[in-house]
C-alpha cells in the first residue's frame, strides 16, 4: 500500500507538478484538477487524441441527494457514490472518484503486459470450468478473452475498458449468441468490432434490437430498463466504473422513445452494423 501510494504521488508530481500531491485529494477544485490531468495526458502523448474531454452529466432532481456523472476520455464513466446534498457537491464527488481512478490507471500495474495476461487468464480459468489449455483456443471464451488481452498488448486498463465495454452490451444484447449461429469465429467478431467505437450509431442499432424484442415479448423493454436503473445506482454507489450499466440505461430509454415517437422504428437502417456486414466480413 504505502509503494502504490508513491506511485501515486510520483505520477501526480508528473503529471501535475504545480500540485502538492500530499493535498490533490483534499482540494475542493477537484474538478478542475481532474480537467488538467487529462489536458496534460493528451498533451504529453495522443491519448484518445478522438476524444473531447472530461464531461459532467447532473441527473434532474427537484432535490437531494443529488446524482452526477463524469465521462472521461475514452468513455469510462464514473459518478458520485456519497449522498450528496448539492449538485455541485455531487459533481466534485463525481471528479474525485475519476479522478482517483485516472491515477490509478498510470499505475505499471494498469498496464497490460505478457505477466498481466498470465494473471488475468488464470484468475479467468480459476472462476470459471475452463482450463489453462483453453487459453490458446479462441473458440472458447477463454480463449477469446486471452486473444482480446494480446491484441490490446501495452494499453491501460481505461483503454481497454472501451473495447470490453462493447462486447458486454454485445452478449447483453444477445448479439453474439446470433454471431456464433452464423459459424463466424471468435477471432473475427472481435476483429470486426475492435474497429468500431461506442457511439450514437452503435447505439442506435442496438435499440433497433431491443425494438424487436419489445414486440415479440411486449414489457420486456420497461422490466429491462428498470434492472439496468437498479444496477447503475448499485455500481455507483459502490464507487465502481459505470459505462456499461449507463449505455444499457440510455439504449433502453432510446428503445422506448422510437418506440412511443415511430411506429415503424423497427425498420432497419441503411448502414445498419448489421449481422450480414459481419458476414461479409467472414
Amino acid at each position: 500500500m504505502d509503494r502504490t501510494l508513491e506511485s501515486l504521488r510520483d505520477i501526480i508530481a508528473q503529471v501535475l507538478p504545480h500540485r502538492d500531491p500530499a493535498l490533490v485529494f483534499k482540494d475542493l477544485n477537484v474538478v478542475s484538477m481532474l480537467q488538467e490531468f487529462w489536458e496534460s495526458k493528451q498533451q504529453q502523448r495522443a491519448s484518445f487524441p478522438s476524444e473531447g474531454l472530461v464531461v459532467y452529466e447532473s441527473l434532474p432532481s427537484p432535490g437531494p441527494p443529488f446524482v452526477s456523472y463524469v465521462t472521461l476520455p475514452g468513455g469510462s464513466c464514473f459518478g458520485n457514490f456519497q449522498c450528496c446534498l448539492s449538485r455541485a457537491e455531487a459533481r466534485r464527488d463525481a471528479a474525485k472518484v475519476a479522478l482517483i481512478n485516472s491515477l490509478f490507471n498510470e499505475l505499471p500495474s494498469r498496464r497490460i503486459t505478457k505477466e498481466f495476461i498470465m494473471e488475468s487468464v488464470q484468475e479467468a480459468v480459476a472462476s470459471t470450468s475452463g482450463t489453462l489449455d483453453d487459453a490458446d483456443d479462441p473458440s472458447t471464451s477463454i480463449g477469446a478473452y486471452h486473444y482480446m488481452l494480446e491484441s490490446n498488448m501495452g494499453k491501460t486498463m481505461l483503454e481497454f475498458q472501451e473495447l470490453m465495454t462493447i462486447f458486454q452490451l454485445l452478449h447483453w444484447n444477445g448479439s453474439l449468441k446470433a454471431l456464433r449461429e452464423t459459424k463466424c469465429s471468435r477471432q473475427e467478431v472481435i476483429s470486426y468490432y475492435s474497429q468500431y467505437s461506442l457511439d450514437e450509431k452503435m447505439r442506435s442499432h442496438m435499440a433497433l434490437d431491443w425494438i424487436t424484442k419489445e414486440r415479440e415479448s411486449p414489457g420486456i423493454l420497461s422490466q429491462e430498463l428498470r434492472m439496468a436503473l437498479r444496477e447503475l445506482e448499485e455500481a455507483r454507489k459502490a464507487g465502481q466504473e459505470l459505462r456499461f450499466y449507463k449505455e444499457k440505461k440510455e439504449i433502453l430509454s432510446l428503445a422506448l422513445t422510437q418506440i412511443y415517437s415511430d411506429p415503424d422504428a423497427s425498420s432497419p437502417s441503411d448502414d445498419q452494423l448489421s449481422l450480414t456486414a459481419l458476414c461479409g466480413y467472414h
